[in-house]
């Protein structure tokens, strides 16, 4: 593992593909970046609901070669014992998915939420702006 290998959640993911401005966190390096399955079904859903077809939506996701984690038991474990630290936040399943992977991983997570920052959950966490 390299030091620039991060975890990114669906934000940063769909901020990329929009091309949206990044501040702190250079976006070329959310090329290749690890995801977990779950932030990848959360990406989709939005470029669908935005009005990509299935197939732009697939190709921009392709675009990126994200290293995709299986959502396992282990995973779902680590998920659900985020919860408590989390719900004052109002974190989702997908961001706790994302924040279990990066524990899981020992990697940065990156995300265009801002309450990720109050986050105390042993992640280092990147905000792109």
């Amino acid at each position: 593992m390299s030091d620039d290998e991060i975890v990114v959640d669906a934000s940063a993911v769909l901020a990329a593909i929009k091309n949206e401005p990044f501040r702190h966190v250079d976006p070329v390096r959310i090329v290749g970046a690890t995801i977990s399955a779950v932030n990848v079904c959360e990406v989709l859903t939005k470029l669908v609901s935005a009005e990509f077809t299935e197939m732009e939506a697939e190709a921009a996701v392709t675009a990126l070669d994200l290293r995709i984690h299986a959502f396992d038991e282990a995973q779902a474990k680590s998920a659900a014992r985020l919860w408590p630290a989390t719900k004052r936040l109002g974190l989702s399943l997908g961001d706790r998915a994302c924040l279990a992977l990066a524990l899981a991983l020992k990697r940065p997570a990156v995300t265009a939420d801002r309450a990720w920052s109050k986050l105390d959950v042993g992640a280092e966490i990147i905000l792109i702006r």
